[in-house]
């Protein structure tokens, strides 16, 4: 259960004796918006390598290592309309290195991290702020190299082609940061810190009592109350939106985008999540198979489902003369699920591996914080492990089929090199 430390400030502490190692996870969740993405990106740059007590990277690694070699480390990342800059620190538990101080100086390096930046005279100090906003706008810049990562993007943005902030990725746009200065970021910072909802965790062998009472010493104020949403829902449109890229690329990349109409806080998403399986989500699922294997016309051919936006992504590579014969054969195996055609074996092979994912699941301390940390923001989809399974057993053919008939094609994606291929 959640602890209020201050308004909107929230500790929740999960205690199991699994690990020897304890994890402190710290993430600050705002609305999600274009404008500021890249900015708490270039925070999180900044946050993870200097501070005002540890000034040189040198000087921050030394002291992880005197806390018995523990890892620390922020990223951002979006769920839905939500956007979260998240702080991660792991460490040995210090009955095991007869250390009964290591949480506490753990908590106090993390204090040090986050509340004492390394800010002179109301800016970030500027050699860091230079390296790493250049490193950062570069890393964003090399993205394009990847092409797979390329055109998840690009599909990405054709889909929400209507809103700024969904169609963008979580690190944000390298344009946002060429003219931010290091006074700028300081006022990011202390928006982050000071409105952000924040949501702590605690997961290892440890007393929730004793947990509390450390946690206390963070410096955490009261914030004001807003009403984030955690969903993103886009109406379905009439047209389906088409890009084609060309570039010198070895492999084409054809990638469609499908609205599913299925959230998270929605019974039908466990039908979703096996209709996922069968569609492209495994080794079994019909892309695989019969776009990828039984035609060879793809390297690889996938689909994976975002609850928190209703999107669902295909993503194929292929030789770039064959992309009408993928384009009808992926639709096919969209049509056949349309019409129930799945056997009892595929139904209970796609059930057993996305068991087997959730029970994989609860042995990973992260995944387990980020189902406590949606318990939290969809309080109705809280459900014990029994529950879960049993959800999942429950599902049919008929449900699965239900789901395939919402699934509508809205984007299509297309990389390729040869003009003569569109």
């Amino acid at each position: 259960m959640a602890i209020e430390l201050k308004k909107n400030v929230r500790l929740t502490v999960l205690p199991t004796k699994k690990y020897k190692t304890i994890r402190i996870f710290i993430r600050f969740t705002s609305q999600l918006a274009a404008e500021t993405a890249a900015k708490r990106t270039l925070l999180t740059s900044l946050l993870e390598t200097t501070s005002l007590r540890y000034p040189t990277q040198t000087a921050f690694s030394t002291q992880l290592a005197e806390l018995y070699g523990a890892s620390f480390g922020m990223n951002v990342n979006k769920k839905g309309d939500l956007h979260q800059v998240n702080a991660a620190m792991s460490f040995v538990n210090g009955k095991y290195v007869a250390d009964e101080e290591l949480f506490t100086q753990a908590v106090s390096f993390l204090k040090e991290v986050l509340f004492f930046p390394n800010i002179v005279q109301d800016e970030f100090e500027s050699k860091n702020f230079t390296i790493e906003k250049s490193n950062l706008i570069a890393y964003m810049r090399s993205i394009a190299e990847d092409k797979q990562a390329f055109a998840s993007l690009s599909l990405q943005e054709l889909f929400f082609s209507k809103s700024d902030n969904q169609k963008f990725p979580s690190f944000g746009r390298p344009e946002d940061l060429e003219d931010v200065t290091a006074k700028e970021l300081t006022e990011t910072y202390s928006s982050m810190i000071k409105e952000d909802a924040v949501d702590i965790f605690v997961i290892g062998d440890v007393e929730e009592d004793q947990v509390i009472e450390v946690m206390k010493d963070l410096p955490f104020e009261n914030r004001p109350e807003k009403d984030l949403s955690v969903f993103y829902r886009q109406d379905l449109e009439n047209i389906i939106r088409e890009k084609i890229v060309r570039e010198p690329v070895t492999q084409a990349k054809l990638n469609l985008g499908y609205r599913t109409g299925v959230y998270y806080n929605q019974p039908e998403r466990f039908s979703l999540m096996v209709f996922n399986g069968l569609f492209g989500g495994f080794p079994h699922s019909k892309l695989f198979m019969n776009v990828r294997e039984k035609e060879s016309l793809a390297y690889y051919a996938s689909s994976n489902v975002d609850t928190f936006r209703g999107y669902l992504s295909v993503q194929t590579g292929i030789d770039g003369s064959n992309r009408d014969q993928v384009f009808t054969l992926i639709e096919q195996q969209l049509q056949s699920l349309q019409r129930g055609e799945i056997t009892e074996a595929e139904l209970a092979q796609t059930k057993a591996m996305l068991k087997n994912q959730f029970l994989l699941s609860l042995d990973s301390p992260q995944s387990l914080i980020e189902t406590e940390y949606l318990n939290q923001w969809v309080p109705n989809t809280k459900m014990s492990e029994e529950q879960f399974i049993q959800r999942l057993e429950e599902v049919s053919v008929t449900d699965v089929q239900k789901i395939a008939q919402k699934i509508e094609l809205q984007a299509v994606f297309f990389l390729d090199k040869e003009l003569d291929h569109e």
